[in-house]
């Protein structure tokens, strides 16, 4: 008997900094000027975020898994600022940036990485390069993005969501969330 794996068997992951409500707030506030200018779909609010680690499908049963490899890693509390726009022409992406990314921000991502290989879990790797995605479709050319208001971000913990489809759309669910130590 060949065992099928179904959609219902597997589900869509990332690690991510999810932003609260004041910074989800200014980022979004970020879109229209943007938006203006570059054209677009506007990415809800509700589903700003930093992406650290994308993993894309899983087995549902390995779940549990990765939440105890997450669970492995130590972090202390930092502060991320979003302060430029930029573009992606190669995906047709208009995003916020820091011009200054904090080696804590390099170190967690790092280490997610290693505690996830060591569990044999499989996901994206490339360069890590922290953004929150404001506009997808977007068309814009080599000239520089408007300057915006800063956005700080104080990160005290990473979250494991689950990226989920129904008629409205895609959407994101926060499945666990992983706290900062004061002990690294």
């Amino acid at each position: 008997m060949t065992r099928m794996n179904t959609s219902s068997e597997q589900v869509r992951v990332f690690f991510a900094l999810w932003p609260k409500s004041p910074e989800r707030l200014a980022l979004s506030a970020w879109q229209a000027e943007i938006q203006s200018l570059c054209g677009g779909q506007v990415m809800r609010a509700d589903t700003l975020h930093t992406t650290l680690v994308f993993l894309g499908e899983i087995d549902r049963t390995r779940l549990e898994a990765l939440k105890l490899a997450a669970q492995e890693v130590t972090f202390r509390p930092f502060e991320l600022g979003f302060d430029a726009a930029r573009y992606w022409g190669h995906n047709h992406i208009a995003y916020a940036a820091p011009t200054d990314v904090p080696p804590r921000l390099m170190r967690l991502v790092a280490d997610l990485e290693q505690r996830l290989g060591r569990h044999r879990f499989h996901f994206e790797r490339r360069p890590y390069k922290p953004h929150v995605t404001l506009l997808r479709h977007a068309k814009w050319t080599d000239e520089a993005l408007p300057a915006m208001a800063a956005v700080h971000w104080q990160i005290n913990e990473f979250v494991l969501v689950q990226s989920l489809q129904d008629e409205q759309g895609g959407h994101y669910e926060v499945l666990a969330r992983f706290a900062a130590s004061e002990l690294e």
